[in-house]
């Protein structure tokens, strides 16, 4: 191809050319890299052929690569835990990494970059990963699915392999080829590469981009959206919204919008209930649309406009000493000095109040099928409830593939015709007239002590997991701790442009009472943003007493 610059023949390296440049590069690298392959002698295996020859390859390019080979029936595969061949060990004594197949093909890209990675024992992630990486809270077992003409997979298994070295103590890898490994494949359905579980659970179908990936690997749960720390210990805005469900994130957008410098406070996730709604279908312009897909567009949209501090909580909240001053806003992480503060902290989970509720939270008792629902396919759960949010959630489980009874103390669910008809159809039991009294188990749940209002009858039935959806309670401390008015429903008491009786506090969405619906969360948001903006610019507190 010709120079567009000179008009010379461009010089291409040569294969040979290449892989001196590779050698020099390897040979930097401080640590040797032991790579152990298990693969059989039939000469028909192409796939071990082809391992077997990658690997003398670079070998032979760099004396920092330490290749040793066995067949499949040596002690150290079944010490390793390798079942499937061929197969790769990288580095055995700090890391576990393991790839299953052949690096061939786009596949070649990971290896280079696994070696570097292994060699330096550097994971190269970025700060804003490493915080996360430091969180990690228990042993994950990664698996990544690639194929050797799949030019996305390289960046996901990379991804991997980052998460790998940085902690060796946590995280296990498999990096498994489909076509070298079709019963696999097959049996996680992984049809499409890349796709990622973690112990399991998909985590991640394509490529995505590292911090992506950590937080779906942590969260076991595909994640869509990354958003970073900001270090500022002080900042001034002239609005602070406190809550990141559909009022809040609507809010920050008009807000934004308006001309007022905007930050959004959330302590727990985004999108409020929404987050943990299966499927919504009353959202104008969706027919139907998972609740998490739904928050992450409403998220996507506000970060164009708004700053938003997630994992972050509102400790106090200081009003001015006079209408108008500067409002101060204290979190967990850093201070606020406002003009205006924005209550959207909507509504949280009910509780049964049983014993052992508490305790087993997160080991085997959930608020969130959708969070946990895989976590408990083919086992049996009980969920409490008996409204829409029960009866949804109920289906979901037994969609996805959980063996679950409703648990309902009425002798008649109070959920819309339609989805009642739904769970008869589908067969879900339902224990009428009944209430958990108890949930047991030692490390997780393992039974759940059961009693009929009518009859008095108690009985104990064995039970992996306990999903609680029995309504919600308005998130009100923090008004209440800075003297707003609550309803007698215990809601904040606002006027119709969403003024609290505090001058420059205002609320929109679930904390306000009403509805409950997405819809209306949003236009309250719309509505308490497009107020602030006004009263900001002509402040009602000082208009004069006639």
């Amino acid at each position: 191809m010709a120079n567009a610059q000179n008009g010379s023949e461009s010089p291409q390296m040569t294969e040979q050319e290449m892989m001196a440049h590779l050698g020099n590069a390897l040979d930097k690298m401080p640590q040797d890299v032991r790579i152990v392959l298990f693969a059989g002698d039939d000469p028909n295996d192409v796939f071990a052929q082809a391992a077997r020859r990658t690997l003398k390859a670079f070998r032979q390019t760099s004396s920092k690569i330490k290749f040793e080979e066995y067949r499949p029936d040596h002690k150290l595969a079944a010490e390793w835990h390798v079942s499937t061949f061929p197969a790769m060990v990288f580095q055995p004594d700090r890391y576990n990494i393991h790839w299953n197949g052949a690096p061939v093909g786009e596949e070649g890209r990971t290896l280079v970059e696994l070696l570097f990675l292994v060699g330096f024992e550097n994971s190269k992630l970025s700060d804003q990963s490493k915080k996360m990486m430091a969180d990690l809270d228990g042993p994950r077992r990664v698996k990544v699915f690639v194929s050797p003409s799949c030019p996305y997979c390289p960046q996901q298994s990379v991804n991997a392999v980052k998460a790998a070295v940085e902690r060796p103590d946590l995280v296990s890898l498999e990096i498994v080829d489909i076509q070298a490994n079709p019963a696999i494949a097959m049996e996680y359905e992984a049809h499409s590469v890349p796709q990622t579980f973690a112990d399991d659970v998909l985590i991640g179908k394509g490529a995505q981009s590292e911090e992506i990936f950590i937080q779906s690997m942590i969260k076991y749960e595909e994640q869509r959206i990354f958003i970073p720390d900001i270090d500022a210990a002080e900042l001034e805005t002239d609005l602070v919204i406190v809550g990141g469900g559909p009022a809040g994130l609507t809010a920050g957008i008009y807000a934004k919008r308006a001309g007022l410098e905007t930050a959004l406070v959330e302590k727990g996730m985004l999108g409020g209930q929404v987050a943990t709604t299966p499927v919504v279908e009353n959202y104008p312009g969706f027919t139907s649309v998972g609740g998490k897909t739904l928050v992450d567009i409403m998220v996507n949209h506000a970060l164009e406009y708004v700053t938003i501090f997630q994992g972050e909580e509102v400790v106090a909240i200081e009003p001015g000493n006079a209408p108008g001053d500067p409002i101060e806003v204290t979190t967990s992480r850093r201070k606020f000095r406002t003009r205006a503060v924005l209550l959207a902290t909507g509504a949280n989970h009910r509780h049964l109040g049983a014993p052992g509720e508490n305790r087993f939270s997160g080991r085997g008792v959930s608020y969130c099928a959708t969070c946990d629902g895989p976590l408990f396919k083919g086992k049996k759960v009980l969920m409490a409830g008996g409204g829409n949010s029960a009866v949804t959630e109920a289906l979901y489980l037994h969609h996805m593939g959980a063996d679950v009874t409703l648990v309902h103390r009425r002798d008649k669910l109070r959920a819309q015709d339609h989805l009642s008809k739904n769970l008869f159809d589908t067969g879900v039991p339902v224990l009428w007239d009944t209430e958990i009294k108890e949930i047991r188990g030692r490390e997780r749940v393992t039974s759940v002590v059961l009693t009929n209002n009518q009859s008095g009858q108690v009985t104990e039935v064995p039970a992996d997991g306990v999903f609680i959806s029995i309504g919600y309670d308005p998130a009100v401390a923090l008004a209440r701790g800075i003297g707003v008015e609550l309803t007698e429903e215990g809601y904040i008491k606002r006027d119709d442009r969403h003024r609290t009786n505090i001058p420059g506090i205002y609320s929109g969405g679930d904390v306000e009472g009403g509805y409950k619906q997405i819809v209306t969360a949003a236009g309250q948001g719309s509505e308490a943003a497009m107020a602030i903006f006004e009263d900001l610019i002509n402040p009602y507190w000082k208009e004069a007493v006639v």
